[in-house]
């Protein structure tokens, strides 16, 4: 490999905000990755700034990305310094990193067999991610109005990129509860499910219930959503997320995941936001890359796949059965499809519900193509 050291500064990164993104660096591990380990460090440093805050944010992340152009026998002040520099040259011209370095050094070798590294796929994660908003139905344009500094997409009609520097969480439009902070692609989960008012779904590994919510406004607030997790902690914070929201069609339990259900009911859709290795998020989590396996994908195709066993018999005839996985690796995306399909043939795939879908059942969502995070979906339809 070359050295990042050739690199002709353009801005010097702020001396404070290196020592700050050092010791950050210092306390990641496995078993406290970078998001985390931030987390903590704000806890304890109060004083911080919230600009100061973003930009050390900023240089971690960085610091992650372009971890394998760095020297490991430098300090980690110097890494960081080099990292944010390099950073700068590529966000002004991404073709000032050629391919072939990108596909050597930004994602780990495993992940070649896995699937195809094209030059557009490994110049977009290496860029900002952008923050996505989802208005509540019909009002985008009036939230985009009243927060400023916001575009639009074709790719869903609710959908906001805001591009200012607002905390959000401290808006008045946040706590009316006019929008969730929400990627696209995980919007684009709930329209190509296209849940149906007073109809009943399950959203079986709902987390926190972004993609609960979403589902529960395409069903203007009516008919019954089902609301699993396996974490009861993340299911206080759906509730608490759902009154701020307004929306009440719903009704939590826990599931572990296996096949001791909660409930013999049968639905018009299920959904299963499945646990994944999260490569999709890699732009957002670049830390992710170094800490995710082989191993790991294998393990949690065999989860996957798992869940959906257990929640086939659940759909009513002409239900709807929706499998989303925020990673783009074949093991846990087209093998889990594959073998699901094998093992049903009492479910026929049924055509996604999403813009120039043309009848497919399966899609995979590129970063490259929506900017935002990569993510896999395909449906089923019980016969």
């Amino acid at each position: 490999m070359g050295s990042v050291y050739s690199v002709v500064p353009i801005i010097m990164p702020d001396q404070a905000i290196l020592n700050h993104v050092a010791r950050i660096i210092a306390a990641v591990t496995p078993q406290m990755p970078a998001d985390a380990a931030l987390r903590r460090y704000f806890y304890e440093h109060t004083y911080l700034a919230p600009q100061m805050r973003r930009a050390i944010s900023r240089g971690v992340f960085i610091c992650f990305r372009w971890k394998r152009w760095l020297d490991p026998q430098a300090s980690r002040q110097t890494q960081a310094e080099h990292a944010m520099m390099l950073d700068e040259r590529f966000q002004k011209d991404p073709r000032s990193v050629k391919a072939e370095a990108l596909e050597a050094r930004a994602v780990p070798d495993w992940l070649k067999a896995e699937m195809d590294l094209t030059p557009d796929y490994l110049r977009q994660i290496q860029r900002e991610p952008a923050l996505w908003l989802r208005a509540r139905p019909g009002k985008a344009h009036q939230l985009a109005e009243s927060l400023g500094k916001c575009e639009f997409t074709p790719a869903s009609p609710d959908a906001v990129r805001y591009l200012g520097e607002k905390d959000l969480f401290r808006t008045p439009q946040f706590h009316e509860g006019e929008f969730e902070i929400q990627d696209l692609a995980s919007q684009m989960v709930g329209i190509a499910a296209a849940p149906a008012a007073k109809q009943t779904w399950w959203d079986t590994c709902a987390g926190e219930g972004g993609k609960t919510l979403h589902l529960a406004d395409l069903m203007q607030n009516k008919g019954l959503i089902w609301v699993t997790d396996r974490s009861e902690k993340r299911l206080q914070v759906f509730k608490k997320r759902s009154t701020r929201a307004k929306l009440y069609n719903h009704r939590s339990a826990f599931w572990d995941g296996s096949n001791h259900l909660p409930t013999k009911a049968k639905f018009d859709g299920i959904l299963i936001d499945a646990p994944c290795s999260g490569v999709g998020t890699w732009q957002r989590n670049p830390h992710a890359r170094w800490t995710t396996t082989i191993d790991d994908v294998r393990e949690l195709a065999t989860t996957q796949l798992t869940l959906l066993n257990h929640v086939a018999g659940s759909l009513k005839t002409g239900g709807r059965l929706i499998y989303a996985v925020c990673t783009l690796t074949r093991t846990e995306t087209t093998g889990v499809v594959a073998a699901f399909s094998a093992a049903h043939p009492e479910l026929a795939p049924a055509p996604l519900a999403l813009p120039n879908a043309n009848g497919a059942s399966t899609a995979y969502l590129w970063p490259q193509d929506l900017t935002a995070n990569g993510m896999f979906i395909a449906a089923w339809q019980k016969s």
